[in-house]
């Protein structure tokens, strides 16, 4: 039987191809793409083919494959099922025990396939606190990742090891990059990802036969290549000095910047404020609690509610100097004058800034290893 192609399959969800083109389109947003981007993604995925996917779980909360399950325009659930024959996921597969383990068993022996890591993989103690069927979650990783062409560790556990791996890491929690070293293996961070990036990167996959260009941390740059700082809608009110310093004060209620309140976002790489989450509802920033880092390295590690070095993480130079609140000055034009001074002045905005963090002190948590 000729296998039906993306669109097709979409059409028979009544999915019309003006949305299909509209998701093409928004792929390619998401992807950094230009415009004319949009016809080749749409080319590819009309294309009858599907590729295997193996999607396996360890130390994890599930929370990415229920977000991903959740995403919708068109649904996650469409869109993998016609893009991707998902012959393993043991959360969403209808085989249990024997007759699940015998079809990732097969699927592994054809090859050919996206292998999708969710959660962290102990180590200690020969890997006994993770084990599947009776084996240990190394031996399945190392297995599973044999054929596959390429690896995504999805979510911060697989991708960095994540809360298993906070201190004291009773388990001797690895991420998957720690383990699988002789295949492609793509980070894709967050508590949980974003199935918008999940998806995007299976699309350009797809798309143009490649992996996107990837940051150090083997993140994708059109993903985790911007600061949430400097793309924040609160960025404004940090470079007119307007702090919340409690919880239900005036500045929490007026939107105020959260840096204060550990917001972690001066260090932290991720297109939250672009993408937000449940279809672009909300994101933690716009729902009024800071960025927790959960796209860095070490982020529970980090404490919630510590403040940042931001000498740390970045040249003072990047840093608009902290003025007074001016109250004519909107703070959308506060966060433009506030960058062209930063630039301009150089030391003075340094001084400015190691000023704001000096009162915070006591509170600042030390340098880890990882955020060096």
């Amino acid at each position: 039987m000729t296998q039906a192609s993306v669109l097709e399959g979409l059409i028979q969800r009544q999915v019309s191809r003006r949305d299909f083109l509209k998701f093409c389109s928004s792929m390619a947003a998401a992807l950094m793409l230009p415009r004319t981007a949009v016809g080749k993604i749409a080319m590819q995925l009309e294309a009858p083919k599907r590729t295997p996917l193996v999607w396996l779980e360890f130390q994890d909360c599930a929370g990415n494959s229920e977000a991903f399950l959740r995403s919708s325009k068109p649904t996650a659930a469409e869109i993998v099922l016609d893009i991707l024959s998902v012959d393993y996921h043991e959360t969403i597969m209808a085989a249990a025990g024997f007759q699940a383990e015998d079809a990732k068993k097969k699927a592994v022996e054809t090859g050919g396939y996206l292998l999708v890591v969710e959660g962290s993989i102990p180590t200690d103690e020969g890997g006994v606190h993770c084990t599947i069927g009776g084996r240990t979650a190394m031996d399945i990783l190392k297995e599973a990742a044999s054929n596959a062409i390429a690896v995504v560790a999805i979510g911060s556990c697989a991708a960095f090891g994540g809360l298993p791996a906070a201190s004291p890491n009773p388990t001797g929690a690895k991420a998957v990059m720690d383990l699988v070293t002789d295949k492609p293996v793509v980070n894709m961070p967050g508590c949980p990802c974003n199935a918008v990036n999940l998806t995007a990167l299976v699309v350009h996959f797809l798309s143009f036969g490649s992996l996107p260009e990837l940051d150090a941390h083997k993140r994708p740059l059109f993903a985790y290549g911007a600061r949430i700082h400097d793309n924040c809608p609160r960025r404004g009110h940090f470079d007119a000095g307007e702090f919340v310093l409690a919880w239900g004060d005036e500045g929490h209620r007026k939107g105020w910047c959260l840096y204060k309140m550990g917001c972690k976002g001066p260090i932290t790489f991720h297109n939250c404020p672009a993408v937000g989450y449940n279809d672009n509802t909300s994101w933690p920033i716009k729902a009024g609690h800071g960025c927790i880092g959960c796209s860095e390295i070490g982020f529970w590690d980090f404490g919630l509610y510590n403040t940042a070095s931001l000498q740390s993480f970045a040249p003072p130079t990047t840093y608009s100097p902290v003025q007074p609140a001016v109250e004519t000055m909107p703070p959308t034009n506060a966060a433009l004058l506030g960058g062209l001074a930063g630039l301009a002045i150089g030391a003075a905005g340094a001084a400015a800034v190691m000023q704001l963090s000096k009162k915070d002190a006591d509170a600042k948590p030390a340098a880890s290893d990882e955020q060096k």
